[in-house]
């Protein structure tokens, strides 16, 4: 959860220092809506959020309904001020420690956690939402147009790049599925298979379809004068014109600060990715802890990751609403006891 260099500061409140009933970690679009429900069902919440949201470089965010096009750093910045409208705090910091405390006398869960200023709050319930990382490819010159001219999803960025000279930069056998929804956007596609496996039957599917495959190794990404790319060098030194370059990236949930936690993890098939392994509404094995968003469904784009942290606040508001009524009906039965 380090913060994003070109993200702009913005207003942070101060933690509290009495027990709150929820911490969320991670300020994007599911921990903001699970932040939300909670405030708006008057729980105490805090999001403690390191300003490092995943589509940070992107100029738009795309296929959410009513809000197309919006720019990320708009729609995370609505969501503070609509958690704020609710009495929620959003608290800017790095969480480097989330841990289970000593619970309350009656059983209920406690968690502390630390930010690195030294800053810590304890919280009756965590939501986890800290989202994922995306690891490319180790090809030189491809970093620097990641989220530009290097595109990873077709659904968030391919109609902006419909009709480009468009090259899948392969990486196992989910590119051969991507080069197929991105043939969808433009009729001029080139395959680079970089060394993966690809059999007779998919390079006949490729051709029907129109996708030259190109099996000479890449060298490197070569920019274009305008700052975009201008194609993709082979280690024989041919240069293949491209704008746009796709590539699936390793997609890994950001879980710094969170060891203590012991959280179950689980790996993607193929080397895809790794991610925290939940079960309905983001509950975990660890009771009190719950996560949603990338960091659990790592294909999730922005809508469902805001539903999935509603549906994740909810469950919380809902498992607090019962730990409340037990904790009263405790309290009322030892004063009949000590009348």
């Amino acid at each position: 959860m380090r913060r994003h260099e070109n993200t702009a500061a913005y207003a942070t409140d101060q933690l509290p220092g009495e027990t709150v009933d929820a911490v969320v970690i991670g300020g994007g679009a599911a921990g903001l809506n699970g932040a939300l429900m909670l405030a708006r069902s008057r729980r105490t919440v805090v999001v403690i959020d390191s300003g490092a949201p995943r589509n940070a470089p992107a100029e738009g965010v795309h296929g959410l309904l009513g809000l197309e096009g919006i720019p990320p750093g708009v729609l995370l910045e609505r969501g503070r001020e609509e958690v704020r409208g609710y009495g929620g705090l959003v608290v800017t910091g790095e969480v480097t420690a989330a841990a289970p405390a000593a619970p309350s006398a009656g059983g209920d869960p406690r968690f502390t956690v630390t930010l690195d200023d030294g800053r810590s709050v304890t919280a009756r319930r965590l939501l986890v939402a800290t989202g994922l990382r995306d690891v490319l490819p180790d090809v030189r010159g491809l970093a620097g147009h990641w989220g530009r001219g290097v595109v990873h999803c077709p659904y968030c960025h391919g109609w902006e790049v419909r009709d480009e000279p468009i090259g899948v930069l392969a990486v196992g056998p989910a590119s051969v599925h991507h080069a197929l929804l991105f043939r969808q956007l433009t009729d001029d596609l080139v395959y680079f298979t970089r060394g993966t496996d690809l059999d007779d039957d998919t390079r006949a599917r490729f051709t029907a379809r129109g996708i030259r495959v190109v099996d000479t190794p890449v060298a490197e990404v070569v920019a274009a004068e305008d700052g975009g790319i201008e194609g993709v060098r082979l280690s024989g030194g041919d240069l293949v014109p491209r704008r746009v370059l796709a590539v699936a990236t390793t997609m890994q949930a950001r879980t710094e600060g969170l060891d203590e936690l012991s959280l179950p993890m689980r790996d993607l098939p193929g080397a895809m990715g790794r991610h925290f392994a939940t079960g309905m509404a983001g509950t975990t094995e660890v009771p009190g802890v719950w996560v949603a968003g990338n960091a659990t469904d790592l294909t999730a784009q922005v809508g469902a990751s805001a539903a999935a942290g509603a549906l994740a606040g909810a469950h919380m508001n809902a498992d607090l609403a019962v730990a409340d009524t037990e904790a009263a009906l405790t309290a009322l039965q030892s004063s009949a006891k000590a009348a």
